[in-house]
């Protein structure tokens, strides 16, 4: 699987620079995805630009993405998603459960104020 990396100060910019996210591939990302988390990224986007096509294993490791990241308060974000896959989550109920962007700007904005927001819970509760 080809993919980018951008590592920022607050979150992961993943990119994969596939047009389909199916059963041969599905399994990287997952792997990709748990080894950003244990590396102690808290807040990921996945930046799903260039794929046109997600197949079942593909949503799975989607929902893998969204449950790793969201364990110890951090967050998983999905920009950028093309047509087609967009009305895949949208048949499959998805795009109700994942954090579903328009743009890698939208995706920076709502880590920020995901910080902030959790930020001011654990200054409450302390």
């Amino acid at each position: 699987m080809k993919y980018s990396i951008d590592k920022k100060e607050q979150y992961v910019i993943f990119t994969p620079q596939e047009d389909k996210l199916d059963s041969l591939l599905a399994p990287v990302l997952k792997s990709e995805l748990l080894t950003i988390h244990a590396e102690g990224f808290e807040n990921l986007v996945l930046d799903m630009s260039q794929v046109k096509y997600v197949d079942s294993s593909g949503l799975s490791a989607l929902l893998v993405g969204d449950r790793e990241f969201g364990k110890n308060g951090g967050v998983f974000i999905i920009s950028n998603v093309q047509d087609h896959v967009m009305k895949l989550l949208k048949i499959s109920m998805l795009d109700k459960k994942l954090n579903l962007v328009s743009s890698l700007e939208e995706a920076s904005e709502a880590i920020f104020m995901h910080t902030i927001e959790n930020g001011e819970e654990e200054e409450e509760e302390g």
